[in-house]
């Protein structure tokens, strides 16, 4: 007999959470300890576990999200927009919405079953059955009621999509969002080298231009000890670039980034860059098994031009995967045009969501996503010979 558990703490989980074959360190519970420790104020992560007979043999990360509207809308939000979608938030997202898979993270890190011991649409319809108890649940306990169900992020050959029978029942539409931006490292990738003679002239004068404007920053690791002595400062230069995007549905714990050093220890990496021993931008990674995962990152906005220490930092993250061996380095969504102007590629990701009261349409749910996340005009860059 197929059944759930819902646990609000990771301190609950069962032993077998982690000795599922899983390979996603976003779905282990060090990863987990440190989320709880250091979430956003509107976000609240739950744990569904999924028994067989007593066995262990599907998870669900579930998380409740508050739209707060000061988290939503930044400081460079257009004015009329932000009317706009002040209206659209206070009408149809007031309230709470529950989202299976991690919202602080491009990709889908959220669900895992063992397809051995059950299908796809039981593990599907199971969760259905958690997300139901748990709005009834949020509801007891904070009289909040749920608006919106989501499910987040899936390739375009991801086997959920299998399952259409299941969100068509559940009255979920299927919505696609800004790509994810991939960077492959090709075989003959052996050094930084390597990578810098595939590009063309135009691409490796650009690199070059770009060093050079870096040549007075001086870029190191940081340590447990060095990542809790500059929290300030990581967070100040963190909202720097996280106001600038006008537009999230989050803002991070000041302690995020020592949480996450932490409890993953040498599977997180965080660089700082330095001017005249001032730190003036970091960028951070997740090491996941074979896949490199780029996460949070900022600079000082004054000289982000002056040193080109975005598209530095791309270097910095897409040679760190070539020196280290990955089979691909996840960009995650935003900024495509430059991503892709260092190597990486567009892959189409589709999220399954609805509003939980039919009087309003799912249409006008998509307009609340497409303003949300829109999917932007671009031009890919082609940097190879």
């Amino acid at each position: 007999m197929t059944h759930f558990k819902l646990y609000n703490s990771v301190a609950d989980l069962p032993e077998s959470w982690d000795e599922l074959l899983v390979n996603d360190i976003f779905l282990k519970t060090p990863f987990l300890k440190a989320l709880e420790a250091s979430s956003p104020t509107n976000i609240s992560s739950y744990f569904l576990a999924v028994f067989s007979s007593e066995k262990l043999v599907g998870i669900a990360i579930i998380q409740r999200v508050e739209m707060y509207l000061d988290d939503v809308f930044r400081k460079t939000s257009n004015q009329f927009f932000k009317r706009c979608g002040k209206i659209l938030i206070s009408k149809i997202v007031k309230g709470n919405a529950l989202i299976v898979g991690n919202l602080m993270h491009t990709g889908q890190h959220g669900l895992y079953f063992n397809s051995d011991a059950l299908s796809q649409d039981e593990f599907l319809n199971t969760i259905s059955e958690g997300i139901k108890a748990l709005t009834k649940t949020i509801r007891e306990q904070f009289n909040k009621k749920i608006r919106i169900i989501g499910y987040k992020d899936y390739f375009e050959d991801d086997p959920i999509h299998q399952s259409a029978s299941f969100f068509q029942s559940e009255k979920l539409y299927k919505a696609q969002v800004q790509p994810n931006m991939i960077f492959d490292v090709r075989d003959d990738w052996k050094t930084l080298d390597n990578y810098i003679s595939s590009f063309n002239k135009k691409y490796r004068r650009r690199y070059k231009t770009a060093r050079k404007k870096n040549a007075t920053i001086t870029h190191k690791e940081l340590n447990l000890d060095e990542v809790k002595q500059s929290s300030d400062r990581l967070y100040e230069l963190y909202e720097c670039v996280s106001d600038n995007a006008g537009v999230n549905s989050f803002k991070l714990h000041k302690d995020h980034f020592y949480n996450l050093k932490l409890q993953l220890n040498d599977n997180f990496k965080l660089f700082g860059y330095f001017l005249e021993d001032r730190l003036v931008g970091f960028y951070t990674l997740v090491l996941n098994h074979n896949k490199l995962e780029t996460y949070f990152l900022g600079y000082d906005q004054a000289l982000q031009h002056q040193h080109q220490m975005y598209l530095n930092m791309l270097f910095d993250m897409a040679s760190f995967g070539i020196n280290h061996e990955y089979n691909e380095v996840i960009f995650a969504r935003t900024a495509m045009e430059i991503k892709s102007s260092v190597g990486a590629k567009p892959h189409n990701m589709h999220i399954y969501l609805k509003h939980t009261n039919n009087v309003i349409a799912n249409t006008v749910l998509k307009l609340v996503v497409k303003y949300a996340n829109p999917i932007r005009e671009w031009d890919e860059r082609h940097p190879f010979k």
